[in-house]
């Protein structure tokens, strides 16, 4: 398979149920590139500043573009939410990269939050894995765009935005997306910086001309574009792949998780709206979401959440014997994990046993 077969795709996610309010779903959100934002708009209460921060909102209608055909809604009080990072090199972005006219899910996490809103199991998506994808609307000729076996994920955001990336997640999963939240570098660097940082340690040296962060080991509180590093960085941990990636993402989300939730940034209203405004320009989540109203709302019915409470792995998968860059996934531990999702249950550890992710050096990294 040729790498241009491999490439078309952007994206975005959507659904409809229950939303609630809480500092601690930005906490969560925040932990998934996109979550940081959520969760500071979740904690203001600043009325003087509601029709600001609404305007900053954009949203996208899921719902209307992709129309019948989806999972079932299952309306018993869990959630499921696309949480995708996108590599766009566009304006801000610049500096990443030259801007080809076009951007893909460098980042994917599909996070289920139980019933309860008292736990969490995050499902990460590596964008190289190759898959299914179905047949989508351009989001920005209209223009229908066919199917194509064994696509890189990642391409499903580049051909059809926002909307195809849900179809693809949910033609994976047999699941309907709640919710879709995306955040890019940029958006992503100024929630870190407006956070104050977030601490991490490191257990070795981390060297990484590409992403460009130099971090000796030890204790550290990286910046906006230090953590974009990190979150970037692959080829001087463990083997160099993106599976070795997406565990020190795994790891970073955690230490944002509770870097978050121990800021005290609710205390200080100056320092709250701030955050807040940041976060409301900084990422695009589906139109249910695209208002302060339902984003507070959303956002508060987290606050139980924790980062202890919160299980993360990748989605079973296996080196491509035609292709070491890339991945496929392992179709009965796959369905073990959607599964459990369905069933509101914890992920059984027998479903990723066997799987490439979660293993390797580059796990014990950070924390």
């Amino acid at each position: 398979m040729s790498e241009q077969s491999r490439s078309t795709g952007r994206i975005r996610g959507t659904g409809t149920r229950r939303r609630k309010p809480s500092r601690a779903r930005r906490v969560k959100r925040a932990a998934l590139w996109g979550a940081a934002a959520l969760v500071a708009v979740g904690g203001s209460g600043l009325g003087y500043a509601y029709f600001t921060l609404d305007g900053n909102l954009k949203g996208v209608d899921i719902d209307a573009a992709l129309g019948a055909g989806r999972p079932d809604d299952v309306d018993n009080g869990s959630q499921d939410i696309l949480v995708l990072g996108s590599d766009s090199r566009s304006g801000a972005n610049s500096g990443y990269g030259a801007d080809e006219g076009s951007a893909r899910a460098d980042t994917a996490m599909v996070v289920h939050v139980d019933e309860g809103h008292t736990s969490a199991s995050v499902v990460s998506i590596p964008r190289d894995t190759l898959v299914d994808r179905p047949a989508c609307t351009s989001d920005t000729t209209g223009e229908q765009v066919g199917g194509e076996h064994e696509a890189m994920f990642n391409t499903a955001y580049e051909v059809g935005g926002p909307a195809c990336a849900v179809k693809t997640v949910e033609s994976m999963s047999g699941i309907r997306m709640d919710h879709y939240v995306e955040v890019d570098f940029t958006g992503f660097k100024k929630l870190i910086d407006e956070l104050g940082g977030v601490g991490i340690t490191t257990s070795k040296t981390i060297d990484d001309p590409d992403s460009h962060l130099t971090l000796k080991p030890g204790a550290h509180t990286l910046s906006g574009e230090q953590s974009l590093g990190l979150v970037r960085t692959r080829h001087s941990v463990g083997d160099g792949s993106d599976l070795g990636r997406i565990q020190l993402q795994q790891a970073f989300v955690k230490a944002l998780m509770d870097q978050a939730k121990n800021a005290g940034v609710f205390s200080d209203p100056k320092t709250l709206f701030g955050l807040a405004d940041t976060a409301t320009k900084a990422v695009t989540t589906d139109s249910q979401l695209a208002s302060v109203k339902e984003l507070t709302g959303f956002a508060n019915g987290l606050k139980g959440l924790d980062s202890k409470n919160v299980d993360m792995v990748t989605l079973p998968v296996e080196y491509d014997p035609e292709d070491p860059n890339r991945v496929l996934p392992q179709e009965k531990a796959g369905q073990r994990v959607w599964a459990a999702l369905k069933q509101d249950e914890p992920i059984p550890a027998s479903a990723t046993a066997k799987s490439a992710g979660d293993k390797g050096a580059a796990g014990g990294v950070v924390r």
